[in-house]
């Protein structure tokens, strides 16, 4: 497209399997064929019990009741919600299973052939060289986990992720840091670590900076990287009303999601159910990895339409002539060959966002999952401080988080980068420093466990295994581990996998309207929930919650020291604890009495007085990408001539939360099931290929084979594959600041055959 030509829809070749909208009557089948089910009435009851939502942190449930929101406002529970808590009440794995099936055996399995075997309902053990699991005592695990928590501190260390509570990620922390150990990798890592060392640098803080309150005052919102139709299907219900009040919403993201363009939600279900409704008023489909470009060029156009906001950056920022000049100097030619979109097309998204009263800027893994995600998330900030859009209600930044509770462990201290007032109260706990080693983020944690670094290691929750780049390189490392302790409550891939040297044990354990204490979790803007008792519906179970294992491996191995360990499995004294140590948290120690849900004081921002140094926030310059991408001939494979470099982007399915698969296919693209690529027609020509043809996909470190060509809204150079299947062909390029592999530009060479 000319540089100077109008904004034209982008390329937009969909297939005979895409649906018109998201959502729509689909999801009303689903729940149908679910809540009349033999399992309906457990659903329904867990529906309504008063406990926030499992899957995404944009949040729902809690006190006010499972369908309803902060703001109080009905029908804030999804599909993806649905799906949850279905596979949380299946029966039980068979008795036997473990003992009927060797670990070849459940090796074939798939990530959601794995999830469907059911709940956990005892621990079990794979001992060194053995092709089986057993069952395994209680006091046998905790001889084992003792031993193996007694070893070198810098050879233990955590994973963890977001489907647990508050209290137990204060206590995972405050146990490894008690052993001396800074090694507490998190899913976090792997997602959204950029956002929080940018947000952290720029404004001081490590979190959204608007609430669900502010956002409702937003008459635009830019959503980059994020296809919240699937992933956070409550925050089209705002997304729909904004645009009902006349506002606009721009959305950035190479695929053309046909939910971001049309959404028919349940919420609305006269206006907006079956017509759908329209969400993006400008769809822009940059280059994979050309975020910065992007963005750069629309503080370029913002500076030519005379949209700079001179009196607040003087005022309130500091840095921001050099971001300015950077924009001025780069040619227009540089930033659209770079990023892909026309200057027309940048020129109305700038005109959107200069003429908008408050625009809320959020972004996901499209943004940050890049070796240059920091930088991406800096463009954005710099973008929305440039145009005055931060620091007052209906305007601001927003990373938009994944799993539902994946916020609150970093607020706990589960990280490798802890918060100095956070350190000082463990240190004045502990009566002693906490200067400790720099400590294992997730990438970190698999390179010195390949390395024979590790001896121990403890995951709470989450799949490592299948979470991580380069599938044969974590199985390799996670070998090298002695022993580790998988918590779950259901089986995974990396179960199976994900096998140490010595001691492999899964403990099954209480979901989080299962338990009996009460617990809380954190939205991804900034609300703290509370969830109340329950009890779990196996029976004769053989469980144990994540509260009360944490609690007592740490009374054997630290006795009550610094703590009575084993009064803390009264969660009451969790929570008083984290209010002393926490910041923002000092509510939570009457939770109890008040059963009062809260914001996280500190946090929202609404006046411009940021928490860094100075005061003011600071701007940073962003150097555009080298984009370049290897040739075929860079690549082992013998036919060169018939064979395309692409940019593939790694995703989740519709039906799919993090590494867990619901179904395998994705009807929104079209994807009949999940050996698929998505390409754009015109790529495919290019080689000679027509849809459904089966090629070869291969990275830096495997290939797959019979890949099923899917056509898909997909801009041209750019290409699909889903996540976790798909990890095993690449190698982890990383953002070195924060460790973040770049899973949405993986280069790949596509031949067929």
């Amino acid at each position: 497209m000319d540089s100077n030509s109008q904004p034209q829809p982008p390329f937009h070749e969909t297939n005979e399997n895409t649906p018109e909208i998201g959502g729509g009557l689909p999801v009303i089948e689903y729940w149908a064929k679910h809540t009349l089910s033999p399992e309906g009435p457990h659903l329904w009851k867990t529906l309504f019990h008063k406990s926030a939502c499992l899957s995404c942190s944009w949040g729902t449930g809690g006190q006010k009741g499972g369908f309803t929101n902060e703001a109080g406002e009905k029908l804030q529970r999804c599909m993806k919600s649905v799906e949850a808590i279905s596979a949380e009440i299946q029966p039980p794995v068979p008795v036997h299973f473990f003992d009927d099936h060797k670990i070849t055996d459940l090796q074939q399995l798939s990530s959601m052939e794995a999830d469907r075997l059911g709940r956990l309902s005892f621990p079990v053990i794979r001992r060194a060289g053995s092709d089986h699991y057993e069952r395994i005592s209680w006091e046998e695990i905790y001889a084992i986990a003792t031993d193996a928590f007694q070893q070198p501190a810098e050879r233990i260390a955590s994973y963890s992720s977001g489907r647990g509570s508050n209290e137990a990620a204060f206590l995972l922390q405050l146990l490894l840091r008690t052993l001396g150990s800074n090694n507490l990798a998190d899913c976090s890592d792997l997602c959204h670590a950029p956002s929080t060392t940018a947000l952290k640098e720029m404004f001081g803080t490590n979190t959204s900076i608007v609430s669900l309150e502010s956002l409702k005052q937003a008459d635009c919102v830019v959503l980059a990287g994020s296809n919240s139709a699937y992933n956070h299907p409550r925050l089209m219900n705002e997304l729909i009303k904004l645009r009902d009040k006349g506002g606009k919403v721009i959305v950035i993201n190479p695929v053309m999601e046909i939910g971001l363009v049309k959404f028919g939600s349940p919420a609305f279900p006269i206006k907006s159910l079956i017509p759908g409704s329209d969400i993006a008023s400008l769809y822009l489909q940059p280059i994979p990895g050309s975020d910065v470009a992007l963005f750069v060029g629309i503080q370029k156009a913002l500076i030519e339409q005379g949209f700079v906001q001179y009196d607040f950056l003087q005022a309130y920022t500091q840095g921001w002539e050099a971001v300015l000049e950077q924009a001025r100097s780069l040619s227009w030619e540089t930033i659209t060959t770079t990023c892909g979109v026309s200057k027309a097309e940048i020129a109305a998204a700038a005109t959107i966002i200069g003429t908008s009263k408050a625009v809320v800027f959020g972004w996901a893994m499209g943004i940050t999952q890049h070796t240059n995600g920091v930088d991406n998330v800096y463009s954005i900030a710099n973008t929305a401080l440039i145009s005055g859009q931060i620091a007052r209600m209906g305007a601001g930044v927003m990373p938009v988080r994944g799993h539902s509770n994946v916020q609150g462990f970093g607020s706990m201290g589960v990280t490798v980068k802890l918060k100095e007032e956070i350190k000082q109260a463990l240190e004045k706990l502990l009566g002693r420093s906490l200067s400790l080693p720099k400590g294992y983020h997730t990438r970190d944690l698999i390179e010195a466990a390949e390395a024979g670094k590790v001896d121990s290691l403890i995951c709470v929750g989450g799949n490592i295994y299948g979470a991580n780049p380069d599938s044969a390189q974590a199985k390799r490392a996670l070998g090298n581990i002695d022993t580790i302790i998988y918590l779950a409550t259901k089986p995974n891939i990396g179960h199976f996998h994900g096998l140490a040297k010595t001691h492999t044990i899964i403990i099954p354990v209480l979901n989080r309207f299962e338990n009996p204490h009460k617990t809380t979790v954190e939205s991804g803007n900034n609300f703290v929930r509370l969830n109340d008792e329950g009890k779990t519906h196996l029976k004769n179970a053989d469980l144990i919650s994540e509260v009360e294992f944490l609690t007592e491996l740490a009374h054997r191995l630290l006795g009550d020291y610094p703590v009575e360990w084993r009064k803390l499995q009264d969660t009451r004294y969790v929570r008083q604890l984290i209010a002393t140590t926490i910041p923002g948290y000092e509510k939570i120690a009457t939770i109890d009495d008040t059963s009062e849900e809260f914001i996280i004081s500190g946090r929202i921002v609404t006046e411009p007085h940021f928490k860094t140094p100075s005061g003011k926030a600071k701007m940073l310059t962003t150097p555009l990408p080298n984009l370049a991408l290897p040739q075929p001939q860079d690549f082992d494979i013998d036919d060169r001539a018939n064979s395309l470099v692409l940019a593939l982007m790694t995703g989740r399915s519709y039906s799919q939360h993090n590494t867990v698969v619901y179904k395998i296919d994705d009807q929104y693209r079209g994807m009949p099931h999940r050996h698929c690529i998505l390409m754009n027609r015109r790529d495919a020509e290019k080689i000679g290929l027509a849809e459904h043809d089966l090629v070869t996909v291969q990275g830096d470190a495997d290939k797959l084979e019979n890949v099923e060509v899917i056509y898909g809204a997909v801009r041209e150079g750019a290409a699909l594959m889903f996540y976790p299947e798909v990890n095993v062909i690449f190698k982890a390029r990383t953002e070195t600041r924060c460790g973040t592999p770049a899973y949405k530009r993986v280069p790949v060479v596509v031949y067929g055959k």
